[in-house]
């Protein structure tokens, strides 16, 4: 039993929260405390750009003395943004987020922006697909 990232956004859910990359560093920090999460998409044209995470605000706009009020987005975003298709497995995506240092995957069909995933997401569905796969052994072995 494989889990896909559509499999995961369909548990999940869809919801894409994001900002543009004009929209103040303190604008976005507001969203992600509202929706209690810890980083947006930061989306032009409808097409992921980079990524605000509290990771970035930390780093860049606080150690670096700026103001969150007067900071634009695209001024401290992750502009590398790494991508999956829905097909990909939950272990790809395990791999691909430690190889690349990233915690959050927007996933794409083609040009199409599905949702993202979380590391947490990811740990969540690994821990669901083991507790399957133990129930299922504790059913066959007590017969």
């Amino acid at each position: 039993m494989t889990t896909t990232v559509r499999e995961v956004l369909d548990t999940k859910g869809r919801d894409i929260w994001s900002v543009g990359p004009d929209a103040t560093v303190y604008q976005a920090l507001v969203l992600m405390a509202e929706r209690s999460i810890g980083a947006l998409l930061v989306l032009e044209g409808g097409r992921p750009v980079g990524l605000l995470s509290e990771r970035d605000y930390a780093r860049k706009v606080i150690l670096a003395g700026r103001a969150s009020r007067d900071t634009p987005v695209r001024d401290v975003m992750t502009t590398r943004v790494v991508g999956v298709a829905p097909e990909r497995t939950v272990e790809e995506c395990m791999a691909l987020m430690t190889d690349k240092r990233v915690r959050h995957l927007p996933v794409m069909e083609g040009e199409r922006l599905l949702g993202v995933v979380s590391i947490g997401d990811l740990v969540k569905a690994i821990i669901a697909e083991q507790r399957f796969i133990i129930e299922q052994l504790e059913s066959y072995i007590s017969g």
